[in-house]
């Protein structure tokens, strides 16, 4: 296998990582993590405390340079689910900042600093470094945790060779190259933010500056200066979305943009239109897990429509099954099925969960996504939502949550909105809407919202039921917590 880090371990001269004032270039950056690497060889597995710093992108990069595991914990995780994260991965340590003040349940575990700083003098300081030979593409590299929506987080053991197949998919999909500055305000703590925000660019030999909070004026300072990509969620988007009307500086600078992401979840249409309006430029969607990596994406020399996430990556296997696992759902782009996988992507098993690791396979090493969509003839691919919470059976309809979400976000009188199912004793389910009014002392007519997704889509797609709410319950990527809403 190939060096995961060509760059870092050839010492090269130029800008791997900034974080706000704080910059290392790749020989700087193999300076800064050679020494740490030494420190945690013999460790099974090393916790590293995410905070979104110069610190957690060289302690990463040590634990893989070094071969051993490194558990991403993000910061804001609650005692329990932290405890159980703890007690499920071993960690042999714990890899922080050395002003971060960890809470009780790592306290507890052996502490390693991270100073994100090459030595001042010596081997290491402006030359090459020694680094330990590269590991296996089969060696683990990360344990990322699943959002634990229906139990405990479960850890995804995720091999080397799964970074390189989705990090070099995605140099062919978006000709990503050394030449790109990545600009991104992520967490650090799951594959957006980690695998795709800082590895991706270290793997290019590229650089990453890492705004450290997410702002319009932050967003467009760096893609107006050497920036030339930015990596977003939806949150984010819909921000410079209403932004970018009045304030010529962040057209100009999004319009010079080589490459604009969206992922993690769904972008609305609405959102879409208005940037594509403002600056001519698109925004490129893609699909993945943490199980799976990147499964499709929209390639930038591609045509695949706008609210698709396009194609699937090179080496990647794609098909939709009906609910008797068949692969018989045409590509229509209406029938709907759901996603399965397979391919160099995917993940080693579930820690210490031999039983979750089988079911979430198919025969013929299939795994099954959970995620509902169509694809057309041309193998576009679009989500309509998770198979547990966005596909409603309503009145023998199979529908999707998502597009009727599109379509009351397209409202006036709407902001935000999740749609869900709710049990109807005539219907099976009915479509439930839950609003964020844009003006909350003026609520639009529930009939009214109905006879709107009638009209667009279909009528045994209108909601049944509207409810008001003055937010809707979202998770740390701006994902709507639809069992929240339903509890």
């Amino acid at each position: 296998m190939t060096p995961l880090f060509p760059a870092v371990r050839e010492a090269a001269p130029h800008t791997a990582l900034r974080f706000g004032e704080r910059a290392l270039t790749y020989a700087e950056l193999a300076g800064a993590a050679a020494p740490l690497a030494d420190r945690i060889r013999t460790a099974g597995r090393v916790a590293v405390w995410a905070t979104p710093t110069l610190e957690t992108a060289v302690g990463v990069v040590a634990a893989l340079l070094a071969g051993v595991p490194a558990v991403p914990v993000n910061p804001r995780t609650g005692g329990r689910e932290l405890a159980h994260i703890v007690a499920d991965s071993a960690p042999a340590a714990v890899l922080a900042a050395p002003d971060a003040e960890l809470p009780a349940e790592l306290a507890a575990l052996p502490r390693t600093d991270v100073t994100g700083t090459p030595p001042a003098t010596g081997t290491g300081a402006t030359g090459p470094v020694e680094l330990p030979p590269e590991p296996d593409g089969e060696a683990t590299a990360l344990i990322i945790y699943t959002s634990g929506t229906t139990g405990p987080p479960k850890g995804v053991v995720l091999p080397r060779r799964a970074l390189a197949h989705t990090l070099d998919g995605l140099a062919d999909t978006w000709r990503w190259t050394e030449r790109d500055v990545l600009v991104h305000a992520l967490p650090l703590f799951h594959v957006h933010g980690l695998v795709l925000g800082v590895l991706g660019p270290l793997r290019r030999g590229g650089a990453v500056h890492h705004l450290g909070r997410f702002g319009t004026e932050a967003v467009a300072a760096e893609l107006a200066g050497d920036g030339t990509m930015f990596f977003g969620v939806p949150t984010m988007y819909h921000r410079l979305a209403e932004a970018v009307g009045d304030d010529p500086a962040l057209a100009a600078a999004l319009s010079g943009a080589r490459l604009l992401v969206s992922g993690s979840a769904a972008l609305p249409l609405s959102d879409h239109q208005r940037l594509t309006d403002a600056t001519g430029q698109r925004i490129v969607e893609r699909y993945g897990m943490t199980e799976t990596l990147m499964n499709t994406s929209v390639r930038v020399d591609g045509d695949s429509p706008t609210g698709s996430v396009g194609v699937p990556m090179p080496g990647v296997e794609l098909r939709l099954v009906d609910e008797s696992g068949a692969d018989t759902v045409p590509a229509d782009g209406e029938s709907v099925g759901e996603i399965q996988v397979r391919g160099a992507n995917l993940f080693t098993e579930y820690l210490n969960r031999p039983d979750a690791t089988r079911e979430a396979f198919a025969d013929g090493g299939w795994f099954r996504t959970g995620d509902m969509a169509t694809r057309d003839a041309h193998g576009a691919v679009r989500i309509v939502g998770r198979k547990a919470t966005d596909l409603i059976k309503s009145g023998g309809y199979k529908i999707g949550a998502g597009e009727i979400e599109n379509v009351l976000l397209e409202h006036p009188q709407v902001a935000e909105v999740a749609v869900t199912g709710e049990p109807d004793p005539d219907l099976g389910e009915r479509v439930v809407a839950w609003v964020v009014p844009a003006d909350t002392g003026s609520p639009p007519e529930p009939e009214a919202l109905a006879d709107h997704v009638a009209a667009q889509l279909a009528p045994h797609k209108r909601p049944r039921t509207v409810r008001f709410r003055d937010e809707l319950p979202r998770n740390d990527m701006g994902k709507v917590l639809k069992r929240a809403l339903r509890a």
